[in-house]
């Protein structure tokens, strides 16, 4: 088959733009990127900082990623030091599947002997006016300060346990309460081996110093 000249000329056109697309791309990445990963690195902090109790390291720079069993990408875990170098709480992000509309993402610190210290709800979906209670409902949320799997009933009202539902909005608590829960059961499983990771890397990069 024979291509006339202006069929030519759209294919030209066609690849002149196609070419110029991808410069745009390509530039907008790279004067983007960093700007980007600013941005989340810095909403990490201020959410760990909302978790963690006071400390003197850097958490963001003190990480140790592992997959956990089913699994397909690591769980990153921040660690929070006091100024004798000493673990005063492990943060980690849970996710709640069963959420109302959705998964919840909730980022939860505990202390070493797995008591927490604080959580807070990262992302979501629920319904304004109910569900969102989970961010806005400041009462709730730090009525998880200090509780453990051995001194509280890990439940709803509604179920038998110790943790408040919203009127009209029970499956987004009940979702919360249980995931935090599952991470405190996966924190009791792997409690030693965090702790004992993270002094032995700590003080290996201490004696390389």
């Amino acid at each position: 088959m024979k291509i006339d000249r202006e069929q030519w000329q759209m294919v030209v056109a066609l690849l002149v733009v196609g070419v110029v697309c991808t410069l745009l791309l390509a530039t907008t990445n790279i004067f983007t990127k960093a700007p980007i990963a600013k941005a989340e690195r810095q909403a990490l902090m201020n959410a760990l900082m909302q978790v963690l109790p006071e400390h003197q390291n850097d958490p963001i720079g003190d990480t140790r990623d592992i997959t956990m069993n089913g699994d397909k990408k690591p769980t990153s875990f921040y660690f929070s030091r006091n100024k004798n170098n000493t673990i005063n709480a492990i943060a980690w992000q849970v996710t709640a599947p069963d959420g109302y509309n959705g998964s919840i993402h909730i980022l939860m610190a505990v202390h070493p002997d797995g008591t927490i210290n604080a959580i807070r709800v990262t992302g979501h979906k629920e319904t304004p006016g109910l569900g969102d209670g989970i961010t806005k409902n400041h009462p709730w949320l730090n009525s998880f300060a200090s509780k453990s799997l051995s001194n509280t009933r890990w439940a709803v009202k509604k179920d038998g346990g110790d943790f408040d539902q919203f009127t009209g909005a029970t499956i987004t608590p009940r979702a919360v309460v249980k995931a935090v829960k599952k991470g405190l059961t996966m924190y009791a499983s792997m409690r030693d081996k965090l702790l004992t990771d993270s002094n032995k890397n700590t003080s290996e990069e201490a004696h390389a110093q």
